[in-house]
Parts: C-alpha cells; sequence; structure tokens
C-alpha cells in the first residue's frame, strides 16, 4: 500500500501544487517585484528601487494607521480571549441548556463582515444619535465600535475552540485535585491552563491575524473616517492603491509591509506559545 502511495504520490500532489503556485506563489513573488516598481499595470512596471518604501515612511495616513491598528489589535486580542476564554468555562459545567448557548454565541461569526459593519453602525450610530453625536464626530467612537463589532463576531469562534480544548482536560486529574485541596483558583491555573496551551496558541494566532487584516468591517462601519484617524492598515491600502492615481506602487509597498509585520508577529506569538506548551 506504502509503495503505491509513493509511486502515484506526484499525480496527487501535482494538481495542488500548481494550484498553490498559480494562486499564492507566483502573485507573491510578482507584488513582491512590483513594490520596487511604478506601474498601473504588470506590462507597464519601471523599476525605481526604494522610492515607494521612502514614501510609505513618509506617508502620516500610513504610520496613523498602523498606530490605530495595533492599538485597536491589542484591545481585541486581550477581550476576546478573556470573554471567550471565560464562556467556554461556564458552557463546559454541563448544566441545561448548553447545547443552544453555544450555538446562539457561534452564530455571528457566520455573517459576513460587510452586513455586520453596516448593521453595527445603524446601533451604534441610533444609540450615539440620541447624545447628539455619530461615530464620525470623534475617532474614539469608532475604535470602541469596531472592538465592539470585533467582540461579538469573534467570541464565539474562540470560545468553541476553548471548550474542545477543556473537555479534552482528563475529569480524574481535577478530582484529584479537589482531593488535594486545591481551590478553583488553583485548579485553572494549575491545571488547565497548562493543558489547554494548544488551543490558546490557535486562538491567539487567530485573534492577532484576524484584528490586525481587519478590513471590510472596517470600510462599512467607519471607512475610515473621521478624516483616516479609524483606517487601519489593510483599509488605507486599499485607499492608497485604488484611490490615488500614480501610487500604485506605494500601494503594493504598504501591502509587503503588512505582510512582514502580521508574519512577524503571528511566528513570534506562536513560537512563545509552544514553548509553554512544551513547559507544560
Amino acid at each position: 500500500m506504502e509503495k503505491n502511495i509513493k509511486k502515484y504520490f506526484a499525480v496527487f500532489v501535482l494538481p495542488t501544487l500548481i494550484a498553490f503556485l498559480i494562486a499564492f506563489v507566483i502573485p507573491f513573488v510578482m507584488g513582491l517585484y512590483l513594490s520596487f516598481c511604478n506601474f498601473t499595470t504588470v506590462t507597464n512596471a519601471n523599476f525605481v528601487g526604494w522610492e515607494n518604501y521612502v514614501k510609505v515612511f513618509e506617508s502620516k495616513d500610513f504610520l496613523q494607521s498602523l498606530l490605530f491598528t495595533v492599538a485597536f489589535s491589542v484591545v481585541a486580542i486581550v477581550t476576546i480571549n478573556i470573554f471567550a476564554f471565560g464562556l467556554s468555562l461556564m458552557l463546559t459545567r454541563g448544566f441545561r441548556g448548553t447545547n443552544f448557548f453555544r450555538t446562539a454565541f457561534f452564530m455571528p461569526n457566520l455573517i459576513g463582515g460587510i452586513v455586520l459593519g453596516y448593521i453595527w453602525q445603524s446601533m451604534i450610530n441610533g444609540v450615539l444619535e440620541r447624545y447628539g453625536v455619530t461615530m464620525l464626530m470623534d475617532a474614539k467612537y469608532g475604535f470602541w465600535g469596531l472592538v465592539v463589532l470585533m467582540n461579538w463576531q469573534m467570541i464565539g469562534y474562540i470560545m468553541v475552540i476553548y471548550i474542545a480544548g477543556l473537555q479534552n482536560v482528563s475529569p480524574d486529574l481535577i478530582e484529584a485535585a479537589k482531593i488535594d485541596g486545591a481551590s478553583a483558583f488553583k485548579t485553572l491555573f494549575r491545571i488547565k491552563i497548562p493543558l489547554i496551551m494548544s488551543s490558546i496558541t490557535i486562538c491567539l494566532f487567530l485573534t492577532i491575524t484576524n484584528s490586525f487584516k481587519m478590513f471590510d468591517q472596517n470600510l462599512a462601519l467607519t471607512a475610515g473616517g473621521p478624516s483616516n484617524k479609524t483606517a487601519m492598515m489593510a483599509l488605507d491600502i486599499y485607499n492608497t492603491f485604488y484611490g490615488k492615481v500614480g501610487f500604485e506602487g506605494v500601494g503594493q509597498a504598504k501591502g509587503v509591509i503588512f505582510f512582514l509585520i502580521v508574519a512577524l508577529i503571528g511566528i513570534t506569538q506562536v513560537a512563545l506559545s509552544r514553548r509553554k506548551e512544551v513547559e507544560s
């Protein structure tokens, strides 16, 4: 059986490999090259060296979007994981209606980002209008509106992953801890959390990448207003590439920088979390 698998391995891998090359590797390499060019189409690219990257770091909008994205991501990552973990603890106690609540909390994740953004825009502005303001009057309203939206959408999804991890913790270990007189607090931090570090690694990675890459919710909720103060990095790249004539190369350079930032943060987080898994 293994000989047959090895014999036809290339036949089965080739279609997927070709699709991966066409859909990811080739566009990525071309995009990296185009970040060093002035162009309007792929066929008329003129190499300009580091000029686009210099313009990126001279752009106040990009630096503003970077700071805004980092601040938003820190708040979103912390709040989503805390609330999701708290819900997972409550919904693994075995009380009646648990499956209903799990489904109810997970459902917001099924709604598309654009639709979700417009829904929350209407609701938040409806509340703020009672006080004579809207989200576009001050960046802080847009910031917290995005945080609330992100939490509402992702908490249920992250909760399901935590629940799966908690259900894999052996009841015998919990029972032994109770017999030894361990409090609920010690049981949580000395047994449960160390044993679900693989779930924590996944949840942190998902919340980090999704927070940094947020685009459609940002576009629908605030569109970057007021004065691009709530534009996240993905939206700023979109506005540069499609909204400014002759800035396609600058937008591509921003995209490359954005990729490197998210990749570096994601890889660092996974490496640190994996180290905790080994120690546990």
